[in-house]
């Protein structure tokens, strides 16, 4: 017989590629076999239909195209023989899906077939139907199936059970149809027959929301009986499963009452005894037992259960936490996690079990053990609970060590209420892992030691001492050096000794050899700029080490690093040069405002455009932030922190210089300050490290002109140099203010003009008009702003979402801005606008700072 013929038998075929060598050998095989079923079905030969189509079911699992033999299928269907029929069926199921046109002329025979009077054909359109059934298919065969779910025989209730659950995931709506009868399932006493029907009861209840109220009414009885049943049943082996008799009826059982107890007093009431009955008297000895446990846990946190069956459910995670399986310690982790909203103090009883998971092997236990333990921390326990991490902190994997210091990081910033705490953990920190503490939170540490200063004698003493040893880490060499650059003589002096420091002599040249260490051995340009900076300072505190310093800082007048190389040259010229300024130029820093670098902290973690507004805060968002050292600060200026300018406005104290400096930064730039100006105010201006106080005389331009003839202002005005960005007040009843290009790019120009409301000057409405000037039309056109929290923003709908292309047409849309201290505080604004070009996404953005004054 030709190998390749149509009456080839199944086994040879395979036997034949089986036997191949190469790809290519199958590849010749499969296409001579594919030839000969080809031929086979243009001769309509009858014979042998179903061994062609067992054969191309084959081929299909090695992944060659069957299509050609989607018909035959049908065929087969068709005939009147089981055997026929089954093949027909099979390849119905592997050879098309539901999207598949061919399906549409199956409804016909699936339709005659659930009639048949044999209960296998019966099975087999069900089996089919549940695999393949389309939404079409869905609704023109329901009535057959739900009356099949009214039959006796337990085989076809359960396929028809199947079926049922795919009907109603793919039409909804006829989810009521099935109500009755899947509750009727749920008298059964065949365990298939059991789960197929609780499996679709669960669907039911998914589908809609009037058959769940049904279930629950008409079910929940039904349910705790089946549960009760199952639990105390004697050893059945058919079902018997590790010594428990069917544990997915009880998984399943367990899953349907969770949905039917949820939100429910009276259900959850019902069936809680039961629920303590199975969670007591399940051995966790064994997987089946532990999967039973488990899905009873999560059906008592679920549902309305008394507070004792909530401890009772949270004991049970505990026990699992001491299971030498992974997968169940991973699983009772995320159930903790769920727990904690619910029942806090019954998770806080198994600390000491989950900070042991902390330190576990697994690395995927070790990083949600670590998420639930600062989901435990709170004022009570924040100090032991901290002091075990940073003790694990010492011996952790260096791939955890950075999860680690970020959640410790986060629980010292939130939870301290003492300074001197919060400087003592982050130090431990900084010395066992600073390679891994983010910038913000060493930053955050020189904003505290800034605020402390009683604090700073200790701060620069035990950085000194850690440096010694932990020269390493380069977070603590940055803080070391600023701590040493601005407190350098606090630490030779030893100027604020607390009572449990030990005795600390260091002189001048130890205070300078420690920076200059950070400079050679560091690789890092920040660091080592840093350094340079510390030097300069130290120049001024230890006037006899000055020519060691210049000839270290000299060493990098040739640095590859332009930044150091300038740093070096400049400073070099300070210290020979300008003796006279020196000081003035290097003086302490002002003390940092602590709630505004919070605030911009919390600000930048968190969107803070108004169209994102609507979304819940964060844990990081401001109004849950708490002050590192317990104490309530006045709120950050909103202005400063949206044009990330200090919002200090302490008046910077310092001695009078020569006119040196003047010259030096731009000579007329400022006009001589009337009473006790300072140049280094100057200085520390154009730096944004402060604002002085001092009045001095400003030259205003005359921007705002009436258009009706009254009085120009005048050019010059006394008042403060933040004036420049607060504005001045208007002095008229209805001013007229003029439009200003307010953002401007290679793509799109916006304009604003503004209009104020009569008797109202607080509220100022702004009509945008966004101009394209490309040539390429922009789609989806969305603007979006953003102010301080002193101005309350309304944005009305724009024109259209269609921007058209070089100019041709424009959008606008009205703004109204309520600034709350007018007349105090100039606006500000940031914006976003988000569009399609040619269907690729863009986005822009910008600040807006330059509003007429007064607005």
């Amino acid at each position: 017989m030709n190998p390749f013929s149509s009456g080839t038998r199944l086994r040879d075929m395979i036997r034949a590629i089986r036997a191949c060598k190469t790809a290519a050998e199958e590849r010749a095989v499969v296409r001579k076999e594919c030839a000969a079923i080809r031929a086979s079905i243009s001769e309509n030969d009858q014979d042998y239909r179903h061994r062609n189509l067992a054969k191309l079911m084959f081929i299909h699992m090695l992944g060659y195209p069957t299509h050609f033999g989607q018909m035959e299928c049908l065929k087969l269907i068709a005939s009147a023989g089981f055997p026929e029929k089954r093949i027909g069926y099979l390849g119905l199921m592997l050879l098309l899906d539901e999207r598949q046109e061919v399906l549409m002329l199956v409804t016909n025979s699936l339709k005659q077939d659930l009639n048949h009077s044999n209960q296998y054909i019966v099975g087999l359109a069900l089996c089919a139907l549940g695999n393949i059934c389309s939404a079409e298919m869905a609704r023109d065969l329901a009535p057959e199936v739900e009356r099949l779910l009214q039959t006796r025989d337990p085989n076809i209730k359960k396929k028809a059970a199947l079926c049922s659950i795919r009907i109603i995931r793919k039409v909804p709506d006829l989810a009521e149809n099935f109500m009755g009868p899947a509750s009727s399932l749920l008298k059964e006493k065949h365990h298939g027959v059991l789960i197929a029907g609780v499996q679709l009861c669960t669907d039911l209840c998914k589908a809609s929301t009037i058959a769940l109220e049904y279930l629950r009414k008409n079910c929940t009885e039904g349910l705790v009986r089946i549960l009760r049943d199952v639990s105390n049943s004697p050893y059945a082996p058919e079902y018997d499963i590790a010594g428990i008799t069917d544990p997915f009826l009880h998984i399943r059982v367990l899953r349907l009452m969770r949905m039917l107890g949820q939100g429910d007093a009276d259900s959850s009431e019902y069936m809680n005894d039961i629920l303590a009955q199975v969670a007591t008297k399940t051995e966790s000895n064994k997987n089946a037992g532990n999967a039973i446990l488990y899905e009873c846990v999560e059906t008592l946190m679920g549902i309305e259960a008394t507070s004792g069956l909530r401890v009772l459910a949270i004991n049970i995670l505990g026990r699992f936490l001491s299971n030498r399986d992974n997968n169940i310690r991973y699983v009772a982790l995320n159930m903790l996690m769920k727990a904690v909203t619910v029942d806090s103090q019954a998770v806080q009883r198994h600390r000491t079990t989950i900070l042991e998971c902390v330190k576990d092997s697994d690395a995927s236990i070790r990083k949600r053990a670590l998420e639930l333990v600062f989901v435990l921390v709170n004022d009570t326990n924040v100090k032991s609970l901290t002091k075990e991490l940073i003790d694990y902190l010492e011996v952790s994997d260096q791939e955890f060590k950075g999860d680690l210091t970020a959640k410790i990081c986060s629980i010292v910033e939130k939870f301290s209420q003492e300074k001197l705490w919060y400087i003592d953990q982050m130090f431990k920190v900084l010395s066992l892992a600073g390679n891994y503490v983010k910038d913000d939170e060493w930053h955050a540490l020189i904003v505290m030691i800034s605020n402390a200063p009683d604090l700073q004698g200790y701060s620069v003493r035990s950085l000194y001492k850690a440096f010694q040893t932990s020269n390493e880490q380069e977070s603590l060499v940055r803080v070391t050096v600023w701590c040493i650059g601005e407190y350098g003589e606090m630490l030779v002096n030893n100027v604020g000794v607390l009572e449990m420091e030990e005795p600390l002599t260091v002189t001048e040249s130890d205070a300078v050899d420690v920076v200059e260490v950070a400079l050679k051995h560091s690789s890092d340009i920040a660091t080592q700029a840093m350094s340079l900076v510390a030097l300069l300072k130290l120049s001024s505190r230890f006037p006899p080490t000055s020519e060691r310093i210049r000839e270290i800082v000299m060493q990098h007048k040739g640095n590859v690093e332009l930044e150091l190389q300038q740093r070096s040259l400049e400073f070099n010229s300070i210290i020979q040069r300008h003796q006279n300024i020196k000081s003035s130029l290097v003086e302490r820093m002002p003390v940092l405002d602590e709630s505004a670098y919070i605030g911009k902290r919390a600000g930048s973690s968190q969107a803070t455009l108004s169209a994102d507004k609507s979304s819940q805060p964060t844990s990081s968002g401001p109004t849950s932030l708490k002050l590192p050292n317990g104490v309530t600060k006045p709120p950050a200026a909103p202005l400063m922190d949206l044009l990330d300018l200090s919002s200090d406005d302490a008046p910077v104290s310092a001695p009078s210089t020569t006119d040196f400096l003047h010259d030096l930064l731009g000579g007329d730039l400022i006009s001589p300050a009337p009473s006790g100006g300072a140049g280094t105010d100057i200085l520390m201006d154009l730096l944004s490290i402060g604002s002085p106080s001092a009045p001095t005389d400003v030259r205003v331009p005359n921007a705002i002109s009436s258009k009706q003839g009254n009085a120009p202002e005048p050019k010059t005005a006394p008042a403060p140099v933040m004036d420049l960005l607060d504005g001045l007040p208007s002095r008229e009843e209805n001013p007229v203010y003029p439009s200003i290009t307010a953002f401007e790019s290679s793509t799109l120009k916006i304009t604003f003009s503004f209009t104020k409301q009569p008797g109202n000057p607080q509220v100022t409405v702004i009509q945008a008009t966004f101009t394209n000037l490309s040539s390429s039309a922009c789609t989806d056109f969305i603007f979006q702003a953003a102010v301080p929290k002193f101005i309350q923003l309304q944005l009305d709908p724009a024109s259209s979402s269609t921007l058209p292309a070089s100019g041709s047409g424009m959008i606008t849309q009205m703004l109204t801005v309520t600034n709350s201290q007018q007349g105090q505080k100039a606006l500000a604004m940031r914006i976003r606008i988000a569009y399609k070009v040619n269907n690729q996404d863009k986005l822009e953005q910008g600040q807006i700072t330059n509003f007429p004054r007064g607005l």
